[in-house]
């Protein structure tokens, strides 16, 4: 008996053969790059990068070509996510001090005492040339640009004020605006700290707090 072979037409472009679908079944499970997570190892990079050279050579020297270059990325990363190097430098000191808020004031129920504590401890920071040298960039950018300016003043000095302000409402004179007496305890420090005109100690940080009690405390 003769059989009748039926003759199949098969196209090779549909076919996939046993050793096709092995490999693009292995490719196809290559998990796809996560662009977001490439992007946040770049920034932390940037970040990491723009405080290390911040500290190595200062501000003068900083710039967003030696920035892109210390983190391995191309400087239009860095100006595709910041306005220029100010920006950058905020954003690597706001990571570093975290964005949870100011920490909160010390409250041991004498506010003389606890006020000396604050204004101690931004009193050593300022005198300790490696802690502010962000501050003191953040403070050229402050001076030239107001944009900037806000942003820095909302982002990170704002908080802190705030808190103060807060200790001190109820505590002194009702006829006080409470924007001044904060200006009036951190305020010498940033003038005496910028202009060179004495040193940072913590008998300075006393003399400070006592003055301004003097014209703050109800009569």
């Amino acid at each position: 008996m003769n059989e009748t072979r039926r003759s199949v037409s098969l196209n090779p472009a549909t076919v996939k053969t046993r050793r096709c679908v092995s490999f693009c079944d292995t490719l196809g499970a290559v998990p796809t790059p996560d662009p977001g997570r490439r992007s946040e190892r770049a920034r932390k990079a940037i970040l990491d990068a723009t405080l290390a050279l911040l500290h190595e050579s200062g501000y003068p020297d900083l710039t967003v070509e030696k920035i892109a270059a210390r983190a391995g990325v191309g400087k239009q990363t860095i100006y595709r996510w910041w306005s220029g190097r100010g920006a950058v430098v905020l954003d690597a000191l706001v990571e570093e001090i975290g964005e949870a808020g100011p920490p909160a004031l010390p409250d041991t129920g004498d506010l003389e005492a606890d006020l000396r504590l604050v204004v101690r401890a931004i009193v050593a920071e300022l005198a300790d040339p490696r802690l502010s040298v962000t501050t003191r960039a953040l403070t050229i950018e402050t001076l030239s640009s107001e944009t900037f300016a806000t942003t820095m003043r909302d982002r990170l000095l704002r908080p802190q004020l705030d808190t103060i302000k807060d200790r001190l409402r109820g505590r002194v004179r009702e006829d006080v605006d409470l924007d001044q007496a904060v200006e009036l305890l951190i305020g010498p420090m940033y003038h005496r700290w910028m202009m060179r005109t004495g040193p940072l100690t913590e008998a300075y940080a006393d003399g400070i707090v006592d003055l301004a009690l003097a014209a703050l405390r109800p009569r």
